[in-house]
């Protein structure tokens, strides 16, 4: 179970004691609530007073899927969960510095009171804080011990460790810190030191492999030490230093709904909501989630009847090999037994849907897998093929798929290159971009192939080619490992290619971060009219990087590994953006970058641990905080943090503890319906989800996040 025995045992007293009779009534008389027929609202009080900042969770069983509405306490400890369903629903309070409080029973149109329980100690109250109070616990290692001078490997700087550390290495695909991570599973056995158990624990399941390979292989088993020092330390009792706040100002106008959806065993990497380009395309329609390699069934929710039903991903070719093994990020078994599911093999994808995207008639394209690795020969060397010709491509390990959801007719669109994040132009033709091309630029004309349906005339790739000769086209050029010539480009591999891709409102060039797993980390351009790119570094002491956005003036967003949201503004460049100096590090001043909230770790200067996955822009303002508003997921915040005016609003998602996002996207349903017809969808997108709140048996949930105009609004 997620919830300590300890923790239970608080938790009952404070049920105990949560009685009527031990609520203030000076303050009930003070604070008034007007409760709807599809509301439930009242106060929340403790012995000290009306409890501001404070969550109150709704949820039921009662419709065809678990649905749980949280809303926050005013000033006062007022509280008003807007429109809810009929049913029965279970209200508590949970709030930092408290332990959750009694179970109450209660319908739409009653006004229910509650009384908050202090936390007894700071232990009861640690229990409920972010991922990150926990996590900045860790030790890192000083520089000191880097560059041959400990068992460190040589090669590798404060810099890969902390990357490793956070957004690029195992927070990448799950939230450390949160309880099941800063303990270990008693089913793992004894071991003589934590260190031990951590060797052990990352050789659990079907990505034991790769853990592993990146742990003790490429880091020299390291790791290890800080990983059981850390929950060492935390076993024998080590508290977290810094506290959370309470939400504060219009943090505390968040509506929060969430709906259980797939199943206990499976993952979902995403959901999409709507075209980022219209978002009041698929208006109160069904949100359609991305499993990656957990499973070909991708579930989809109706939130106007809180229903979930699954379709089943097809492949072209039937007999292919699961997407699993080498030349993916999971393998085909466990390597060693799961602590929560033994030797069971959960995954076992062949569609392997990693990103999904509507475009403006409603339909839904994949960056799917459709067949087995080897490219068809339109692909290769010697084909006829225009983007062939130029660069021939072997292999790619996922292609695009696309779902008519009126007719629920899936499409091939085998593409030579790889695919990962799909993103829409501004264009006529209604390009779909890819990221996860690799060496390449990777496009589909999505007009061509509805009128065509040939898949190899409607796609295109291009090479990363840098004006370095500084003539205003694109010439020869020389490979990466050449020299620099006088009279010719130079082509680049952008480390470990394109991550998130980002087309351009403004100009039409497309823009990807690149070098998040290996090479320089920078935002990279693409202009599509010339066939030239250009690169822009990430400066000092900024670091990593990771998913990016791009903001309706063409500025770039994105999350980056040292705990800051960096954005890149190529008007600010002083110097050429061509010629032999033109190759990454010739517009620092471009860059602006904004620390995440939370704590750092300690010895390494001023920081936050934060470890963001992914920054989307609401452009469009779905959300309410106005338009071009850049959001980065809080992967250790439980939530999301949205930057306006220069300052960071948090967006926490309270329960289950432990959310965790990959991505999220808005949507307008009714664009005069206020705060009520917009909002942001997300799902929880770890790995493990048996690792949340509710342990085994919970199931990963969709979310919908709206911001109305005071914490008492209907």
């Amino acid at each position: 179970m997620f919830v300590t025995k300890a923790l239970a045992r608080l938790t009952m007293c404070a049920g105990l004691i949560a009685l009527p009779s031990a609520i203030p009534t000076k303050a009930y008389a003070q604070q008034t609530v007007t409760v709807g027929s599809t509301e439930i609202g009242g106060t929340v009080v403790s012995a000290a007073g009306p409890e501001a900042g404070v969550w109150v969770i709704a949820e039921t069983t009662d419709l065809p899927t678990k649905f749980a509405r949280i809303v926050v306490t005013d000033d006062s400890g007022r509280y008003l969960v807007p429109d809810l369903p009929t049913a029965n629903y279970s209200v508590w309070v949970r709030g930092y510095g408290l332990v959750d409080s009694a179970k109450l029973t209660a319908k739409p149109g009653q006004l229910l009171n509650h009384t908050a329980v202090a936390a007894p100690n700071e232990a009861a109250a640690a229990h409920y804080y972010p991922a990150i109070y926990w996590y900045a616990m860790m030790k890192i290692p000083p520089a000191s011990e880097f560059g041959g001078k400990s068992n460190i490997p040589e090669k590798l700087t404060q810099n890969d460790w902390l990357k490793q550390m956070k957004n690029i290495g195992c927070i990448g695909c799950h939230q450390i810190g949160q309880e099941s991570t800063r303990t270990i599973p008693a089913a793992f056995g004894k071991f003589d030191s934590g260190e031990d158990a951590w060797m052990r624990r990352v050789q659990s399941g079907q990505s034991g492999e790769q853990m592993t390979n990146q742990l003790a292989g490429n880091f020299g088993g390291a790791p290890f030490k800080y990983l059981g020092d850390w929950t060492d330390r935390i076993a024998k009792g080590e508290l977290p230093k810094a506290k959370p706040p309470r939400p504060q100002g219009v943090e505390r106008n968040i509506v929060i709904t969430s709906w259980e959806w797939s199943t206990p065993d499976k993952y979902l990497h995403d959901l999409i909501s709507s075209d980022r380009r219209n978002p009041t395309v698929n208006a109160y329609g069904p949100l359609y989630g991305s499993p990656e390699y957990s499973t070909d069934n991708m579930p989809i929710l109706d939130p106007k009847t809180n229903k979930v039903s699954f379709f089943k991903m097809p492949v072209a070719d039937p007999e292919m090999p699961e997407s699993l093994g080498p030349g993916h990020a999971a393998s085909v078994k466990p390597l060693e037994p799961s602590a929560y599911w033994g030797e069971e093999k959960l995954w076992d994808t062949r569609a392997n849907n990693h990103n999904s995207m509507f475009d403006k008639k409603g339909r839904l394209w994949l960056a799917a897998t459709v067949r087995g690795m080897d490219n068809p020969a339109f692909c290769k060397q010697g084909s006829d093929h225009p983007s062939a010709k130029v660069f021939p491509l072997e292999k790619s390990a996922r292609q695009v798929a696309m779902l008519d959801p009126k007719t629920m007719k899936y499409s091939f669109i085998d593409t030579c290159f790889a695919t990962h994040h799909p993103q829409f132009g501004y264009d006529a033709n209604d390009t779909l971009w890819l990221s996860g091309t690799g060496p390449v630029a990777g496009w589909v004309n999505t007009r061509m192939f509805d009128e065509t349906g040939d898949a190899a005339k409607s796609q295109g790739w291009s090479p990363f080619v840098l004006d370095t000769n500084g003539n205003g086209k694109r010439d020869d050029y020389v490979e990466p490992n050449a020299p620099l010539d006088p009279g010719k480009d130079k082509r680049i591999v952008p480390g470990s290619g394109p991550y998130a891709v980002m087309p351009s409102p403004v100009d039409g060039s497309i823009w990807y971060t690149v070098g998040v797993f290996g090479g320089p980390p920078a935002f990279l351009r693409f202009d599509p009219a010339t066939g030239l790119s250009e690169v822009f570094n990430v400066p000092a002491p900024a670091f990593g990087i990771r998913g990016g956005d791009i903001d309706k003036n063409g500025v770039v967003w994105a999350s980056l590994s040292s705990g800051h949201l960096g954005s890149f503004d190529r008007h600010k460049c002083k110097g050429p953006l061509n010629g032999p100096n033109a190759t990454g590090n010739h517009c620092p001043e471009g860059w602006t970058i904004y620390q995440y909230p939370g704590p750092g770790f300690e010895g390494i200067g001023e920081n936050s641990a934060e470890s963001s996955y992914y920054t989307w822009v609401d452009q469009h303002n779905t959300f309410g905080l106005g338009e071009n508003i850049p959001m980065s997921t809080a992967n250790l915040g439980d939530g999301f943090v949205a930057l306006k005016d220069g300052k960071m609003i948090t967006i926490r998602i309270p329960y289950p503890l432990s959310f965790y996002a990959k991505g999220f996207d808005g949507r307008i349903d009714d664009p005069n319906a206020g705060w009520k017809g917009r909002g942001l969808w997300s799902t929880n997108g770890d790995r493990t989800p048996w690792l949340k709140e509710g342990g085994k048996g919970s199931r990963p949930r969709a979310v919908h996040i709206q911001f109305r105009p005071d914490p008492l609004a209907n």
